[in-house]
Parts: C-alpha cells; sequence; structure tokens
C-alpha cells in the first residue's frame, strides 16, 4: 500500500506541471491513470479477494476508463429515445431516459451520466460562472450581424457570466472536438424561424471554436446570399459533416390565393409542408421550431390568412391554426422519418421581453442587465408549448423534446435590444426577442449535447 501511496502523489505531481497537447485533455489523463491506478491496486489485492472478485473489479475499472476516455466513437444503439415527460401543469418538460432506454443502452461513466439520466435537465436556475463563453465576443465570423451585439457596440458583459445548472445534476461543458466526433459524416439540420437560426450560428461558432485550423470549414453560399435563400449550410472539412439551417417560421407552406377581385393575397396553407422538406427529410439529425411567427399582428387575427385546400378561411383562430399546421407536420415527420437513421428534436418557444409595448410599437429591454430573479415576474407558459406538447406525445415518431421555455423567461439581459443592425426605417425597434451570441442560445446547444449523449442511438453516415 504505501508503494501505491507513492506512486499516486508522484503521479498527481506531474499533472500538476506537465503540459498536456490539445488534443489531450486533463481529463482523459486522470481517466487512464485511474485505470493504471486500478490495475495496480488490484495486483497488491490478489491475496486479499477471491479470482472471481478481483475480476468483476478488473471488468468495472477496465469499462469506466474505456467509456469515459471515449465515450462518443461508438455509442450503441437502443429501439427507443427519449422523450418529454408531459406535466399536466405544462409549467416544465423534461428529457428523461425511460427505463428500457437505460436497459438497453451502453454503459456510460457512472458519475454524471447516471446523474443525468434521471435529471430533468430543463428545470433548474442560472448560477453565476466565471468559466467564460463557448467562444469569445466577436471572435466568430458567422454570426449574423442582428446578433452581433459585440460589433454593434454592447459595452457590458455580465449576461456572459451565468450558466444554465438543473436541480440535482450537473450538465458536462460543451465539448466541440467530442460533439464533432459524434457528429461525423452526418448531416445535422435546423429548420424553422430566426430563433433557429440564432441557435444555428451557435452552434457552429462552438464548433468553430474547437477546431486547430479555423479555416477547415466551408460556406456553402455567400454572406449576402443569407436572407435570400432558404438553406444554408456550414460544412467541417475534416468532420465531413455538415450543420445546415433550413428557413421554415411556420414549419407549414406561405402561400399567395387569389381572392375574389383577382388580386392575389399572402395566405399560410396549414394542410401542407414545404417543399424543402424533401431536402432533409434523411438527415441524421433535424431540430424543428416555430412560434413567434404564430404572434405577429397578421398571423394572431387570423382574418383571410389561413388555408386548407382551396378555402379561405375569413376568421380562424390561431390556437386551432396553430395546432392544425403542428398536426401537418407532425403527420409528415411520422411519415416520412426513419428512426432508425433520424432523430428528431423540438426546440421549444424562446421567451421575448419587451417592456411596456410590443416590438413593433416601442417595446424595449435596453436597460435590463441581469436576470429575473423572482419566480413571480416570469411569464406564464406559452399557449403554443401546451399545444406542441400534447401533439408530440400523440406521434408514432418519438421527438426529443428542447423545452428551452422556461430557462429563456428569466434572461431579460441577454437581448439584442439596441445593440443590433438598423435599417434606415427601424431605428426605434429594439429587438426583445433573438438573443447575442455568444450568449443564452449557448447553453441550448449544451442541453442538445447532454441529450445527444443521453439518446444512445446510432447515427448513420451520410450517403455519398
Amino acid at each position: 500500500m504505501a508503494a501505491f501511496k507513492n506512486l499516486f502523489a508522484a503521479f498527481l505531481n506531474i499533472l500538476t506541471h506537465v503540459s498536456c497537447p490539445n488534443s489531450i485533455s486533463i481529463t482523459h489523463l486522470l481517466a487512464t491513470s485511474f485505470l493504471l491506478l486500478s490495475l495496480l491496486f488490484l495486483s497488491t489485492s490478489l491475496t486479499n479477494h477471491s479470482p472471481s472478485f478481483t475480476a468483476s473489479a478488473l471488468a468495472s475499472r477496465l469499462l469506466f476508463a474505456a467509456n469515459y476516455i471515449s465515450p462518443f466513437s461508438s455509442i450503441k444503439s437502443s429501439d427507443t429515445c427519449l422523450v418529454s415527460e408531459i406535466r399536466d401543469n405544462c409549467t416544465l418538460s423534461s428529457v428523461t431516459a425511460m427505463e428500457r432506454s437505460r436497459r438497453n443502452s451502453r454503459k456510460e461513466p457512472p458519475d454524471m451520466i447516471s446523474d443525468l439520466s434521471s435529471c430533468h435537465i430543463f428545470n433548474g436556475k442560472w448560477v453565476a460562472d466565471d468559466s467564460g463563453p463557448l467562444y469569445q465576443p466577436g471572435s466568430c465570423p458567422f454570426v449574423d450581424d442582428s446578433f452581433n451585439c459585440f460589433s454593434n457596440g454592447r459595452p457590458d458583459f455580465d449576461y456572459l457570466r451565468f450558466r444554465w445548472k438543473p436541480h440535482g445534476c450537473q450538465i458536462p461543458r460543451f465539448d466541440g472536438s467530442k460533439m464533432l466526433e459524434m457528429l461525423r459524416g452526418k448531416r445535422m439540420v435546423f429548420v424553422g424561424d430566426s430563433l433557429n437560426r440564432n441557435m444555428w450560428e451557435s452552434l457552429v461558432c462552438a464548433l468553430r471554436e474547437s477546431l486547430k485550423n479555423k479555416s477547415r470549414i466551408y460556406e456553402v453560399s455567400s454572406r449576402r446570399e443569407f436572407r435570400t435563400r432558404t438553406l444554408y449550410s456550414f460544412k467541417f472539412i475534416d468532420y465531413g459533416c455538415s450543420i445546415d439551417f433550413v428557413k421554415s417560421p411556420f414549419l407549414v407552406q406561405e402561400w399567395k390565393q387569389s381572392d375574389k377581385t383577382g388580386i392575389r393575397r399572402e395566405t399560410l396553407r396549414l394542410d401542407m409542408v414545404p417543399t424543402t422538406y424533401s431536402k432533409y427529410h434523411d438527415a441524421d439529425i433535424i431540430i424543428f421550431n416555430t412560434g413567434h411567427w404564430w404572434t405577429h399582428q397578421k398571423t394572431f387575427k387570423g382574418k383571410d390568412y389561413f388555408q386548407e385546400g382551396n378555402h379561405v378561411y375569413p376568421r380562424l383562430e390561431v390556437t386551432e391554426a396553430y395546432t392544425k399546421a403542428l398536426l401537418t407536420w407532425a403527420q409528415w415527420v411520422d411519415s416520412n422519418i426513419n428512426t432508425s437513421r433520424t432523430r428528431v428534436f423540438f426546440r421549444g418557444y424562446s421567451a421575448s421581453h419587451f417592456r411596456k409595448e410590443q416590438w413593433n410599437s416601442s417595446g424595449s429591454c435596453e436597460d435590463e442587465k441581469e436576470p429575473i430573479s423572482n419566480e413571480k415576474e416570469v411569464a406564464g407558459y406559452p399557449w403554443m408549448m401546451r399545444i406542441l406538447e400534447r401533439v408530440i406525445s400523440e406521434m408514432k415518431v418519438e421527438v426529443l423534446y428542447l423545452n428551452i421555455t422556461r430557462m429563456t423567461d428569466y434572461r431579460k439581459d441577454g437581448h439584442p435590444s439596441i445593440y443590433r443592425q438598423k435599417n434606415k426605417n427601424d431605428d426605434m425597434i429594439q429587438d426583445c426577442s433573438h438573443w447575442c451570441l455568444p450568449g443564452i442560445p449557448d447553453s441550448w446547444n449544451e442541453l442538445l449535447y447532454t441529450t445527444l449523449l443521453l439518446s444512445h442511438h446510432d447515427l448513420l453516415p451520410l450517403k455519398s
């Protein structure tokens, strides 16, 4: 035992002085060394324990070290995926490991992963954290001007000093290198509105930060084409993977219909999905969202706007229209998604924080410098999420629900507000819906990363 103590002390001394290459983390060294020390300890214990005990203990330590060192290279599949736990009060939903998932999945490191498997990762609070953002303000060239608060002159960075902490567990810090390995040869597609674009750009920047050669990202089209295209893609050359964004703010087809006078008017086809859906139905991971466009004046009023077949409703409540649209989306997913290849996510509603008025009538948030701390100040649960949760609970395809609604309710401090790209006619309009980057969407991607660790499904390679 004295030799064991001396070896352990020497190892700790080395760790405090060695400079590790970027490709080898201290965590990996600790896991590897734990394996070696365990072997040494077991070798000194052969006389004290039976051979069967020694073999069992050795196997356990080997499994722990091997899994911790490379938990992403060979994720085993199971016949289930994680789904949201729908609560009657709809205040929180969680991605929770079902018992059958735990039975079928590969064993992960017993500490953090086992805690996460029974943890409601969307139920928590924001805590002060000085570890820094996933990428530095102004460092990522792929941040849209509208989200680049640093370049637009925001002077404070206190909104970057908070990290999401679920109750009862600790989520792993986002590791771009490990996530890129997990995505090697895969295609991930974000489908939805500009809030999903917010999340998409956050992920691209976080993954880029982990690259030694940051020029090894290929933009499929130029930045000037961004707002005119429905599909935009970044390819990580060394990993053979792509992270795409598809603009589809309603998840159903925007349309034009001639009225009785022959004038063509904009409508929304509640019974039809966009033609772009055929371009990514076989992607490895698809992350959908919709929400904010359903609160805009034209949509919310629902007058001569919603259409099914050739019929345009003179008046239709937005809640009914939204339900019809989600059912159309759900039917398409159930009919077209091959669950042995593709995992489907749905990201929940991202909270806005307009003070006094709405976004187009002098609503503001520029003076907000810290999160909401009083639970009573948090807004009520959005009606859209209640409908969404009911729809996905009845689908054949299991949807992994990223319920970020509650966690964004607290973050009134993280919006671009006046620090946004301005057009000539909207100098007075503040942005209290989208988020600064780096910022809150980085935490969404940490939860996406965590959920991918827990889901235990194979990601099949992209077709050539």
